[in-house]
Formats: structure tokens, C-alpha cells, sequence
């Protein structure tokens, strides 16, 4: 068994999410490794409700051109440098992954299922972070466009939670404050003891 780098307080803590890639191209295997140890996030009934589209090295380079279709608002108006800026955003990661889970008729199952691939989700950024590969969770509007949708091979009765970036980086950005715990926290029976 390979040696853990990070503790797990240690990835939760130091973990953050990547906007700035350095767009070194990142391993599909490495991408594999990481969403097949990531399946271990508990799912009710174990009903494992995720599906991924994953495209990286040179899959990702040619998905691009879908991305640049539905990420850049009129796209083919933009000169070649305005498109390149907008571009930006989609070209620094090396890789990305499309989670994509049932929509359950039953509101509870529903719920349950998206719970479910948070998780899972969580389990990819905290084991790509152990890695040395960063990630950021994305819900850009174009995920829920029909065509692009069709593009993804997103059946009816499914949906798009997420596009996971992943990516290399050169500067880890500064973690933002979080609440005190004295904000969220509140302790059952103990309203009345002031």
C-alpha cells in the first residue's frame, strides 16, 4: 500500500480551489486512479448514482472546441484575442470531468443521490490535492443547454452537477476565512443557560 502524503485533517485544511492552472496536460490515468479510490463515498443503498464523462491530454484538447461552443457567449463575433482571454478559463486545466447523476422521480431518492456525488466529489478534490493536481468544482449554465447535453451524451433523466477541472499550478492561493464556530454551531438544550 502506497504511503499517504497528507493526513486527512491535513488535505481538508490545506486543500483549495484552483482557478489559475498552468495548463500542463494531466495523466488520464491519474484521473482514473483518483475517481476509482474516490467511489468509496457512502451512497444510500449503495446505489453508486454517479456517472463521469472525463476528457483529458489530447481528448481535452480536442473538447475545447465544444467548451469554446457553449462556455464564450458569441464566440465567432470576438476577435482572436478576446476569444483567446475568454478561452482562458477552459484552456489552463490539463483535464475535465462531467459528473452526472439520475434525477430520481422521488424527491428523497433525489436528494439522497446528489448528496451522494457531493461526496464522491469532495473525494476526487481531496485525493487529486494528495496528488499535486488542483481542481475546481464548476456549475457553468451551459451544463443544462439541450445540445450540450446531447454533445455529452447526457441522457433524459440525468443531470449535470458538476464540471470538475483538474489541473497543475504553480501558486496555491490563500484559504478564505471561514465562520466561527460559535456562528454555526448551536448545542441542543442549551438555549436557556445565559
Amino acid at each position: 500500500m502506497n504511503e499517504q502524503a497528507l493526513s486527512v485533517r491535513d488535505a481538508i485544511i490545506s486543500r483549495r480551489s484552483i482557478k489559475n492552472f498552468n495548463g500542463q496536460p494531466v495523466d488520464p490515468e491519474s484521473i482514473v486512479e483518483i475517481i476509482e479510490d474516490a467511489a468509496w463515498a457512502p451512497n444510500h443503498g449503495n446505489r453508486n448514482p454517479w456517472r463521469f464523462v472525463v476528457a483529458a491530454d489530447k481528448d481535452y484538447v480536442k473538447f475545447l472546441e465544444i467548451l469554446r461552443e457553449y462556455g464564450v457567449p458569441k464566440w465567432k463575433e470576438l476577435s482572436e484575442e478576446d476569444l483567446e482571454k475568454q478561452m482562458k478559463k477552459f484552456a489552463g486545466p490539463g483535464a475535465v470531468t462531467f459528473v452526472i447523476v439520475p434525477e430520481d422521480a422521488r424527491q428523497k431518492e433525489r436528494l439522497e443521490d446528489f448528496a451522494a456525488a457531493s461526496m464522491f466529489i469532495q473525494n476526487i478534490q481531496l485525493l487529486a490535492w494528495d496528488k499535486g493536481i488542483g481542481t475546481c468544482w464548476k456549475t457553468p449554465g451551459f451544463l443544462d443547454n439541450p445540445k450540450f447535453r446531447d454533445d455529452l451524451g447526457v441522457k433524459p433523466g440525468e443531470r449535470v452537477i458538476s464540471m470538475l477541472q483538474f489541473g497543475y499550478f504553480d501558486e496555491i492561493p490563500k484559504g478564505r476565512p471561514r465562520k466561527p464556530l460559535e456562528e454555526i454551531v448551536t448545542y441542543y438544550g442549551r438555549e436557556n443557560e445565559e
